[in-house]
């Protein structure tokens, strides 16, 4: 297992959920951290939140739709010795009930949005560096049809890139299953404790993760460095059951 201490961790979805945990368990490890959102509110609270325990911090706003808008963001990031990506989203609906539009969107967001990052990242890599993406588990095509595609994209593509950049670059993929994050605060309540009691009845654990369980994944793609072309399911064994 490699040690963090020194290396720039670059986190494209910083500022909530995994993201966040993820940038405060990498400057824990040593490292600098460097992470980009949406919004700048939420940008600049995590920077003055992680930045009073110590470490090496910075952030940008960034757009993963714009090459323009990564290129400005990595240029102000710096060399990457770690890449993390949570660019992605979720939907509901099958193939037959989705209008098209939607299905397209969410396949875009998931794969087009982040090999659009690693593009315009991979000048910035440094050898032995990894990147780390984050697809999902646990849905089924009938019933999350757009985010079940982009899913297998995502893996599909960590898979062929891992080839392609090795052995200068690892490429891997954590998939949660569902998992209460601030991804959902715009959710009604009472359809977040339904959606957490559908996923604790189905999961053979008996509950869903905790943002920590997700973030310590990405931890140890990260630091392993035998490890590429990989998803690692943490989703308490939901993609066993039917």
């Amino acid at each position: 297992m490699s040690d963090l201490q020194g290396k720039n961790v670059v986190i494209i979805g910083g500022t909530s959920g995994f993201g966040r945990r993820v940038a405060e368990l990498a400057l824990e490890s040593g490292a600098t951290v460097a992470v980009g959102g949406r919004n700048l509110q939420r940008l600049n609270e995590v920077l003055s939140e992680l930045s009073s325990k110590g470490g090496e911090i910075r952030g940008h706003v960034v757009q993963a739709t714009d090459a323009a808008s990564l290129q400005d963001f990595f240029e102000k990031a710096g060399r990457i010795d770690h890449l993390v990506s949570t660019v992605g989203g979720a939907m509901g609906g099958g193939f037959s009930t989705s209008d098209i539009a939607t299905i397209h969107e969410t396949f875009e967001h998931k794969v087009f949005d982040n090999l659009r990052v690693i593009r315009v990242a991979h000048p910035f890599l440094n050898d032995g560096s990894s990147i780390t993406l984050t697809g999902g588990t646990g849905g089924r095509p009938h019933t999350a049809s757009g985010a079940i595609l982009g899913n297998a994209g995502i893996l599909t593509m960590a898979q062929g890139l891992a080839v392609e950049l090795a052995p200068r670059t690892r490429v891997n993929v954590v998939a949660p299953t569902w998992t209460e994050t601030p991804f959902w605060r715009d959710t009604p309540l009472e359809q977040r404790q339904s959606t957490k009691a559908y996923f604790n009845n189905l999961i053979p654990l008996g509950r869903t993760a905790t943002i920590d369980e997700v973030a310590e994944a990405y931890l140890f793609l990260i630091k392993n460095t035998f490890v590429t072309g990989q998803q690692i399911a943490v989703d308490g064994g939901v993609g066993l059951v039917g």
